[in-house]
């Protein structure tokens, strides 16, 4: 397995290296990247390696910019001191979010964790893929969850909205049955048909059939009711607000 390390401070790299070679020698280090910048051009350059180790807050910027360059295919381990990035890195292919200084049982954990993710995922994984998209559009008609060791297939007109938590995300169909999936909010937008599913904030993308009253909210902002309710308000802000409006009129 080829890994790269993208931390902008040496001694952490070191350290981090030798804690991976501590946990499974055969793991090959690719590249060790100090930048935005650096990571981009050598991402241009090489091929994409199994697994990043990725620190958040480098010399010139968020490494979640590196996102906005190159399309990253793999998933990324974060690997930071901050603990307020942790729901933007789940919505970039992040698999786990280490706080340092990095533990070595919590290195272990998430490498167990990527070989698990890579185990379930092998083998009709791209079949699946192509079954559960809408043919001719592009967009999923249904979703392949996990219910116990069971597999449910849940259409997409069932769902009511999908919304992230602490390292999960959920989706919530019109029956108030919840299902944890594999993937960020930010890749579900993407599969899903923009004309029935909004982005109201980080945390939730709803059904246009599952909004129920729309509200005024103070600073000009909107607060959305949806049917299975939440546990807690669902606010769009002020610069969102006209855009969603407009999404409702079309």
């Amino acid at each position: 397995m080829k890994v790269v390390i993208i931390e902008d401070e040496k001694p952490a790299a070191e350290k981090l290296v030798k804690a991976i070679q501590k946990t499974s020698p055969s793991i090959e280090i690719a590249a060790i990247l100090n930048s935005i910048k650096a990571s981009v051009d050598w991402l241009q350059q090489n091929p994409m390696p199994d697994l990043f180790f990725m620190d958040i807050e480098l010399g010139d910027g968020l490494s979640f910019k590196i996102f906005d360059k190159i399309n990253i295919t793999s998933p990324v381990i974060f690997c930071t001191a901050f603990d307020e990035y942790w729901q933007e890195a789940f919505e970039h292919n992040s698999i786990d979010y280490l706080l340092k200084p990095v533990k070595q049982d919590k290195l272990e954990t998430a490498l167990n964790k990527y070989d698990k993710l890579k185990q379930h995922f092998a083998g009709n994984f791209l079949q699946l893929q192509q079954w559960q998209q809408q043919p001719g559009t592009g967009h999923k008609k249904r979703f392949l969850v996990k219910r116990g060791t069971d597999y449910v297939s849940i259409r997409t007109e069932d769902i009511a909205y999908f919304y992230a938590t602490y390292k999960l995300v959920c989706m919530v169909d019109n029956k108030s049955q919840k299902f944890i999936l594999d993937q960020s909010l930010a890749d579900i937008e993407k599969q899903v048909d923009p004309s029935q599913f909004y982005r109201l904030n980080r945390k939730y993308l709803v059904q246009l059939g599952a909004i129920k009253k729309i509200k005024s909210f103070p600073k000009s902002k909107l607060q959305v009711e949806v049917e299975p309710a939440t546990p807690e308000d669902i606010i769009i802000s002020q610069e969102n607000a006209a855009a969603f409006k407009e999404w409702m009129a079309q």
